[in-house]
């Protein structure tokens, strides 16, 4: 059950967030950065597990942790881009290819993990560069019959509180 909103993202009441990355990925942009200032030892964790794992696109990680506040979150990072050319370099464009591959991933975590609900943006569709058009039928195919409710937040409002219906 997949369903579209408006909304701040990092204010959904889903029990996960997914967002698309690229390996190695500093975290500098749009919603990775808001979740690296508001969890810090993500981006630290993160970058650990890229040095111990050396990640490829097309796959994700799983991250629960809490914030400066006490909050906690469940994160998973769903590496959609190729990694960039240099170690300061942006990284580089998404492709359906990594997109297909880590929803496929995303849909394992689900299941492993047990989880109730899941928020995503219009996953690679900004820096990632990728048109939603080509990107949403991948979320309908891969996560359409989990059985948990998929909020898709197409237009980001910050501060507004989505209707998720969770």
């Amino acid at each position: 059950m997949i369903r579209e909103t408006e909304g701040d993202i990092l204010l959904s009441r889903a029990e996960a967030l997914a967002h698309g990355i690229a390996p190695f990925d500093h975290f500098a942009h749009g919603l990775a950065l808001a979740l690296r200032e508001r969890f810090p030892g993500m981006a630290k964790d993160f970058r650990h597990y890229c040095q111990q794992n050396h990640p490829k696109p097309g796959e994700a990680w799983f991250w629960g942790g809490a914030d400066e506040e006490g909050g906690s979150a469940r994160i998973v990072g769903l590496l959609t881009q190729e990694p960039a050319e240099s170690e300061h370099g942006l990284p580089g464009k998404a492709s359906l290819h990594n997109v297909n591959h880590a929803l496929k991933a995303l849909a394992k975590i689900v299941a492993k993990e047990k989880l109730a609900s899941i928020a995503l943006p219009r996953l690679a569709t900004g820096v990632g560069g990728l048109e939603w058009d080509s990107v949403r039928p991948l979320i309908d195919g891969h996560l359409g019959d989990l059985g948990i409710p998929i909020i898709v937040y197409t237009t980001y409002r910050k501060g507004v509180q989505a209707e998720e219906g969770l």
